[in-house]
């Protein structure tokens, strides 16, 4: 069965592979792109990716998600852990969500432990880099294939 999976990419991952790669790596947001989406295809899935520098611009993508997407595989970068608008689309969504980090937060500042777009995922995968997405895509597809 085919799924579309939207792919959210949260403030300053734009900046990924030049900013701190001692805590995010050398990952460009082009490769993980490149990565989820081949690795869905070989699931047949599309994905259909986002970022935005911009809390209002992602809350109406999640908006536009309803009725175009099956899932949800975010990063939402800081907003995770303070945006409760985004916690509220996609709560408002009705789609199952994976939340993904690239750093292990809980490792970090004590700010970051704390996810509210969490609270609202089927799960949050945090720390294995660009594997974070992977495994993100692998259990959102799993999920949606009941």
């Amino acid at each position: 069965m085919s799924h579309r999976i939207l792919l959210l990419s949260g403030p300053n991952l734009n900046l990924l592979g030049t900013r701190e790669p001692d805590v995010y790596g050398t990952t460009t947001l082009d490769d993980v792109v490149r990565t989820v989406t081949a690795a869905a295809g070989q699931r047949d899935a599309t994905v259909t990716h986002l970022q935005s520098n911009h809390e209002g611009e992602l809350v109406e993508a999640l908006h536009a998600a309803i009725g175009s997407a099956d899932g949800l595989l975010v990063n939402l970068a800081a907003y995770s852990h303070t945006s409760v608008a985004l916690r509220d689309a996609i709560r408002a969504t009705g789609l199952p969500c994976v939340e993904v980090h690239l750093s292990n937060v809980h490792a970090r500042e004590e700010f970051r432990h704390t996810t509210l777009t969490g609270g609202v995922s089927l799960g949050v995968i945090t720390g294995f880099g660009l594997g974070s997405y992977t495994l993100g895509l692998t259990a959102l597809l799993d999920h949606l294939d009941g």
